[in-house]
């Protein structure tokens, strides 16, 4: 792929990783990570003329929201999906909790066990200075990818951040990427 290829479908991942994004936020916080399908958008309409009024024809790509997702671990659970060819990226939104680099030391240890790593995610989630984030992934099936993480905001201004970056959850892309694997 060329560099200005490269360059354009970097743009459109990450269009596609915000546009994901604010649609989850729309009905905000406290919600189960979500799984979107992505479709190019001409053979949508072409497919489907109705959606018409609905869909920014000249955006290439259109995620469509899946069935929720079953309970458990979410790495068994993406383990699990695969997609037919139609398919040319996915992305998963999920709330996350954040903690600043040094209070990793602060944690228990992490054992291999599922009970160790709910007892890591307890200690995460109760620690004083941790932050709530949504996080989208989005991969599409030639290897581009793009994150978004809106970090929730607290306080009286409830001023909320974006941090877009394509590396933000590398083991989460690497996850989303096998499930477009043959």
């Amino acid at each position: 792929m060329a560099d200005s290829e490269m360059s354009a479908a970097s743009a459109s991942v990450a269009a596609v990783a915000r546009e994901v994004e604010e649609f989850v936020s729309a009905a905000g916080w406290n919600q189960p990570p979500q799984l979107f399908a992505l479709v190019p958008t001409a053979e949508l309409l072409s497919q489907q003329p109705d959606l018409a009024d609905r869909l920014d024809a000249a955006a290439p790509l259109t995620p469509v929201a899946q069935e929720a997702l079953p309970d458990g671990d979410l790495a068994e659970v993406l383990g699990r999906i695969a997609w037919p060819e139609a398919v040319r990226g996915c992305a998963l939104a999920q709330e996350i909790v954040v903690l600043p680099p040094d209070a990793e030391a602060e944690l228990p240890e992490a054992g291999g066990s599922e009970a160790d790593a709910q007892r890591l995610r307890q200690a995460a989630a109760d620690h004083p200075r941790r932050t709530e984030a949504r996080l989208v992934a989005v991969v599409l099936r030639e290897g581009t990818a793009a994150c978004v993480m809106r970090l929730r905001g607290t306080g009286a201004d409830d001023v909320e951040e974006i941090v877009e970056h394509p590396e933000l959850a590398p083991n989460l892309v690497t996850a989303l990427r096998a499930t477009l694997e043959p």
